[in-house]
């Protein structure tokens, strides 16, 4: 088969495309026909190198993944050749006492498709069984890659990690991203009243048009200062952040008293500054949240397929232009997901 693989970390040059083993499945596995396959930060990450995984080399990077059922282990009964299908992104034991609990990404074997095991830079890749999830409602297989990540990091960052409630002030951080995105549009169909921000003024229309309520240029305009004007000086109720280092004075200063910020990344830095006496003199929370679990992907995809909530799709590249797909990531000119097609 074709893919995309680097045989050592470095710059967007180290992407080939070339002949690559089609997987081999086990018993309890599932061949998966790639037609679509979303960007995510993590793929730059990875292919930069990331200090505490040592990735098995050569290696195909592409957690988002959707496509067609090519062929099934011999103990898989759910899942037939043909059928339309995504991935979730997570991979856990199934076994362990975290995993019993429905806690997926605290499962101590966790990883992602694209992490420790190959990912959807290719024609072909592998799955457990229990990975493969049937396409829902009339989604086509673009929308069906642009969903799974980004709508399950943001489902638990939300609801399982701040305990998002009707009616609350949500600053989302970084409108254009894929998270960011889902963030919205998640939190406006609870009854949230969502502050967006991005960094281009085309950007914070298509958030608005997203529904968010109000909109931050946070190149030309200080983030805490316009929560503060737009909240009567009272702060936000939940701040959602995956920026990290750049935007993490202004986030934390936004908080009203008894505030929630919720992280999940940290694309500009991970180190910060924290002033512990407005912490606990205001009572606010900081939380760290990492994917989430197969029954959130489930639950959000219940809305997906409805069409309640939606993928929002940027661009789409061939397989074999997959750099130039990364290139354009790290520009940051971009609104939703990028694709590749293999």
């Amino acid at each position: 088969m074709k893919a995309v693989r680097f045989h050592e970390h470095g710059g967007i040059d180290v992407l080939k495309y070339e002949d690559a083993p089609e997987p081999k499945i086990q018993a309890n596995e599932v061949l998966v026909k790639v037609r679509a396959c979303a960007l995510n930060h993590l793929d730059i990450w990875l292919r930069v190198g990331v200090r505490r995984w040592t990735l098995p080399m050569p290696h195909i990077v592409g957690s988002d993944i959707a496509g067609e059922v090519a062929e099934v282990g011999a103990l898989v009964t759910r899942v037939k050749p043909g059928e339309r299908v995504l991935l979730c992104p997570g991979i856990s034991c199934g076994q362990c006492a975290a995993c019993f609990q429905g806690l997926d990404s605290a499962c101590r074997s966790y990883t992602l498709f694209g992490v420790m095991v190959d990912g959807g830079y290719a024609e072909y890749v592998k799955s457990p069984e229990m990975n493969v999830v049937p396409i829902p409602g009339d989604l086509n297989f673009d929308e069906a890659a642009a969903v799974p990540l980004v709508f399950l990091t943001a489902w638990h960052m939300l609801f399982a990690r701040a305990g998002l409630k009707p009616g609350e002030d949500v600053l989302v951080i970084g409108a254009g991203s894929g998270v960011g995105m889902a963030a919205i549009q998640i939190a406006k169909l609870v009854g949230a009243r969502v502050i967006a921000t991005a960094g281009a003024d085309w950007k914070l229309e298509k958030a608005r048009a997203l529904g968010a309520d109000e909109v931050i240029n946070h190149r030309q305009q200080s983030i805490a200062e316009e929560v503060k004007r737009l909240t009567s000086k009272r702060g936000v109720d939940l701040v959602f952040e995956h920026v990290g280092a750049a935007v993490w004075e202004d986030c934390f200063e936004s908080l009203a008293t008894y505030g929630r910020l919720v992280t999940c990344g940290t694309t500009s830095g991970p180190e910060v500054k924290l002033n512990l006496q407005n912490l606990y003199g205001r009572q606010r929370s900081i939380l760290g949240s990492f994917m989430g679990s197969k029954a959130e992907l489930q639950e959000a995809l219940k809305l997906i397929g409805q069409r309640r909530l939606k993928a929002v799709i940027d661009s789409a590249f061939p397989l074999q232009e997959a750099a130039a797909a990364q290139n354009k990531m790290e520009s940051r000119d971009f609104f939703g997901k990028i694709l590749l097609h293999p």
